[in-house]
């Protein structure tokens, strides 16, 4: 008896051992978002001494082959900084993009690349993932569409398959360009007006591939969607998101995941939250953002309704489908991580 009951008070121990470990071992506090997709904060993971490593507007973020989350932000004493998925920050770089916006990861013959607009130099660069530039593309002056190159600001690029480079001019003519991967200007479409086909603030593009036929996403955000178009530009479909300001769309598995910045206009300051679609385009979960619901099978409008962002400006998903929150004009906010529950 003396021994059963040894064994079974050491199980006991033991079980409340990794029982307590596990709990420890996750994040505390409320749960964000709906149904399927929800997820508990942490405000602090991204934090830094901002004497050392100061961020301005935190842009956009990636994450590469080895599984480091990658910065952008328009803070010239480090342009990039690079953590791993803990928080810790492994390296940074950059001083020469004061207008730093887009960031994409892209992979050829299995290394990693970086593409990166600046709206203030008016310029798209190619780069090393530690920063050596490999590439710069210019205004298209050659399209007859600018009169000075300043009037080009680039905002976001998304890469094909083949190596073609999209690329938005969503603070600018508002036009997506297609370049081939050695930079040669091959097609554009969209552009400002009053058609379904044009775009205003076509903030972002992506490569859509979970259909098994490519397309192309592109922000449409005054007009609170996205639009998708087949891979020469012709329009096939309007992604409405009633109330959502939404910056680029970023897909990981099926699931496409977008920054709202601003409710239910550009002019409400602080008012965004993130949003999440499934392949089916049908709004799921709203982190910090009012339950997405549908009447006759249409979106109403959605709004933020927690306070836990200001205006989120990109989502990061990592290999374990959490997320990674960059935010624009938020007091120099570092990002924040949400664990998926």
């Amino acid at each position: 008896m003396e021994r059963r009951t040894f064994i079974k008070s050491t199980g006991l121990i033991s079980a409340s051992f990794f029982i307590a470990k596990d709990l420890l071992a996750k994040p505390k506090g409320p749960i964000y978002g709906h149904n399927e997709m929800r997820y508990r904060m942490d405000a602090k993971w991204g934090a830094l001494n901002p004497l050392q490593h100061p961020v301005n507007d935190c842009h956009e973020m990636v994450q590469d082959s080895e599984g480091r989350i990658i910065l952008l932000t328009n803070e010239t004493k480090n342009n990039v900084l690079i953590y791993n998925k803990s928080g810790k920050l492994l390296s940074s770089w950059g001083h020469e993009f004061p207008g730093a916006h887009g960031l994409t990861l892209a992979k050829e013959n299995g290394k990693d690349y970086l593409y990166i607009t600046d709206t203030n130099r008016h310029q798209v660069y190619k780069t090393t993932v530690d920063g050596k530039i490999l590439m710069t593309i210019d205004c298209p002056m050659e399209t007859g569409l600018y009169k000075k190159k300043e009037e080009f600001v680039p905002t976001e690029t998304a890469i094909a398959d083949n190596g073609d480079i999209f690329i938005a001019d969503g603070y600018g003519q508002q036009y997506v360009f297609r370049y081939s991967p050695e930079g040669k200007l091959l097609s554009y479409f969209g552009g400002k007006g009053e058609e379904t086909k044009n775009l205003d603030n076509a903030h972002g593009v992506c490569i859509d591939r979970r259909n098994g036929n490519p397309t192309l996403l592109a922000t449409d955000r005054t007009r609170n969607c996205f639009k998708r178009f087949d891979m020469e530009g012709n329009l096939q479909e309007v992604i409405a998101l009633p109330g959502a300001c939404v910056c680029r769309p970023v897909i990981k598995n099926d699931y496409l995941y977008a920054a709202v910045l601003r409710s239910p206009d550009l002019g409400k300051d602080g008012s965004g939250f993130t949003t999440i679609l499934n392949k089916e385009n049908k709004v799921v979960s709203n982190i910090g953002g009012t339950l997405p619901t549908y009447q006759n099978g249409i979106l109403q409008p959605m709004a933020q309704a927690e306070k836990i962002f200001l205006n989120p400006h990109d989502v990061c998903v990592d290999d374990d489908e959490n997320l990674y929150v960059a935010q624009w004009a938020s007091g120099k906010v570092y990002p924040y991580k949400f664990t998926r529950v």
